[in-house]
């Protein structure tokens, strides 16, 4: 055996070892009284070692670049992040012994910047959002290292069939609820490979389970989903970790059945919501996932149908206490938060509606 396939071996061992010892995470219930028989419950993503829903990602990426060949024991490991994928990849290239750099917007929290740095990887923030990857390609060329470009691999690294993806979790967790097959699961796309494995898995499984997701303000997936045309954007997402200015290669919008369009104040009310009802901050994200709950339940009770909807606590809001839940950040930037918190807080009390702010598209 040449030394090259041995390091390989010993990387992947070394990864499936970090994995064996990790638990599951926490399927959250989560009581709504405007929406009685539809049950509410949150993937708590926020668990993992690197603390979101990335750690998945992150582990997926690095096996499948060592299933192909495509890391050795002196790579240098890039990636173009908003933060929580770079976060996740910093771990498991220390898991390794290897270098990491993560290549970010310059607005990126600075606490995910410390994280990524107390891991052990190397920050490089560009001004311009849309050049992470080609700063990327650049950086990955000047060390003779490899770009992971989850924007292009997270819908092929992960197993979808199952595996313990995030789909086959939901399902195993769900075995003993009141509705063990969700009417719903909720997510938001960064690079789209969650909804990607979502969509494929209650596929291949048969499940009448229908997938939405939710997209923020400065970001083309919804416009791309409904009418079919990719378009480009000069500035990113105000709401990390989701969001793109063009369409990514692991966006997979056959896979999906519906999708909203949520303004970013919206969704910072609909976190902050939901940090006090679970008594913990979350992150961005989060809210605008919580958004498309609302949205759903609100079409469930319309018809009269009961049943449960899933959807994911992506991150820790510890991330973001600088930002979102800082008012003077959030009044710098035009996010009137304090107008739309009475009307979250009306509709999960009484099923009251959130209006036509959020746009919606079928499939």
């Amino acid at each position: 055996m040449t030394t090259a396939r041995a390091w390989t071996q010993h990387a992947v061992r070394t990864i499936e070892a970090d994995f064996n010892r990790s638990a599951d995470t926490h399927l959250i219930p989560l009581a709504l009284p405007g929406f009685p028989g539809i049950d509410i419950y949150l993937k708590d993503e926020s668990s993992h070692p690197t603390g979101s829903l990335k750690h998945r990602l992150a582990r997926s990426l690095f096996l499948y670049s060592l299933a192909n060949g495509w890391l050795h024991a002196k790579s240098t490991v890039i990636e173009a992040s908003s933060g929580s994928t770079a976060i996740s990849e910093a771990y498991f290239a220390r898991l390794l012994g290897l270098p990491f750099i993560a290549v970010m917007p310059a607005t990126t929290s600075p606490e995910k910047i410390a994280a990524i740095e107390f891991q052990g990887g190397r920050c490089h923030l560009v001004a311009d959002p849309t050049t992470i990857y080609s700063e990327s390609e650049r950086l990955a060329r000047e060390t003779n290292g490899h770009f992971m470009d989850q924007f292009t691999y997270a819908e092929r690294a992960t197993d979808w069939r199952a595996n313990n993806n995030i789909a086959e979790s939901i399902f195993n967790q769900m075995v003993l609820e009141a509705h063990p097959e969700p009417s719903w699961i909720v997510t938001s796309a960064g690079t789209g490979g969650t909804s990607a494995t979502l969509g494929r898995y209650v596929r291949y499984r048969r499940h009448d389970t229908r997938i939405a997701c939710v997209d923020p303000e400065n970001s083309v997936f919804f416009d791309f989903y409904a009418r079919g045309v990719a378009t480009t954007l000069d500035c990113g997402s105000r709401i990390e970790g989701i969001g793109r200015p063009r369409v990514e290669a692991s966006f997979l919008p056959s896979v999906i059945d519906t999708m909203f369009k949520v303004p970013d104040a919206l969704s910072i009310a609909a976190m902050r919501w939901l940090a006090d009802k679970l008594g913990r901050k979350v992150g961005g994200s989060t809210g605008s996932n919580f958004v498309g709950v609302l949205m759903l339940a609100l079409r469930m009770k319309a018809a009269g149908e009961t049943g449960s909807i899933v959807t994911l606590l992506c991150d820790s809001g510890e991330r973001y206490t600088h930002s979102y839940y800082n008012d003077a950040w959030l009044a710098e930037r035009g996010l009137d938060v304090a107008a739309w918190l009475p009307q979250v807080a009306a509709c999960a009390a009484q099923g009251a509606s959130l209006g036509t702010a959020v746009a919606v598209a079928e499939r």
